[in-house]
């Protein structure tokens, strides 16, 4: 995804901070945003109902509904904006658990803007097309099919509904079927920070609920120890 199409996205800014709400919405406008926002999971839940924005920066320590139970509750509906959680607490485990409820991505407070920009500017483009010379063509799933340039995952019955960062690691594996490819490559390909390849693992327990009958028994997507993941296509 390019430039102009990032700076076009609509972002959904949810946090009880009202200082820190107006300030990210001023930075965020600045830099060619558009920007909605929202005091509690109760405010955003009223805009979700009129809009779909392309991304998501929620803070995890909000009073009532926080931001774990946000996300959870949102994938579990069907949102599947990437969403970014915002907390207090820097801590691998705690960006491990907000990925494991359905995060893409997670930024400790404080923080600086810039570094919230580059983040958010990385998610949009990993749910973007792939590069022209890459492998786009679709990949067959047992009775599912994947389209690595559309992101879409169709079953017997229609869409398989998947998350941003679940389709983002999809798309990387389906464009090099049987090739193993190891946690440090994917997470560089899906631009994500030091702690990236543990959450590679998180990432891809969730994926094959998607699309395993069995999770604990893999037909197409597949553990090679020491080295990486391989999706191994078939009907």
């Amino acid at each position: 995804m390019d430039g102009t199409v990032a700076e076009a996205a609509h972002v959904l800014v949810v946090d009880d901070d009202a200082p820190l709400r107006g300030l990210l919405q001023r930075y965020l406008l600045a830099q060619g945003f558009r920007v909605s926002t929202a005091g509690s999971a109760a405010d955003a839940r009223r805009l979700l109902e009129a809009m779909q924005p392309d991304l998501m920066v929620l803070d995890v320590t909000m009073p009532g509904e926080n931001g774990l139970q946000l996300t959870r509750a949102l994938r579990e509906d069907g949102h599947d904006m990437p969403i970014l959680l915002l907390t207090a607490r820097g801590e691998p485990d705690d960006r491990i658990a907000g990925l494991e409820a359905g995060s893409d991505d997670y930024l400790g407070k404080p923080f600086e803007p810039r570094e919230l920009l580059l983040r958010l500017r990385a998610l949009l483009r990993r749910i973007g097309p792939p590069a022209p010379t890459e492998n786009a063509r679709p990949v067959r799933l047992g009775a599912m099919e994947f389209d690595p340039v559309r992101g879409l995952l169709q079953g017997a019955e229609g869409p398989v509904h998947l998350t941003g960062g679940e389709s983002a690691l999809l798309t990387v594996l389906a464009r090099h079927p049987g090739e193993v490819l190891s946690r440090e490559a994917i997470a560089r390909t899906l631009e994500m920070d030091e702690t990236g390849e543990r959450a590679i693992d998180v990432q891809v327990t969730r994926l094959r609920r998607r699309i395993e009958a069995d999770p604990r028994e893999p037909r197409f997507l597949h553990t090679v120890r020491g080295r990486g993941y391989v999706l191994r296509p078939g009907t």
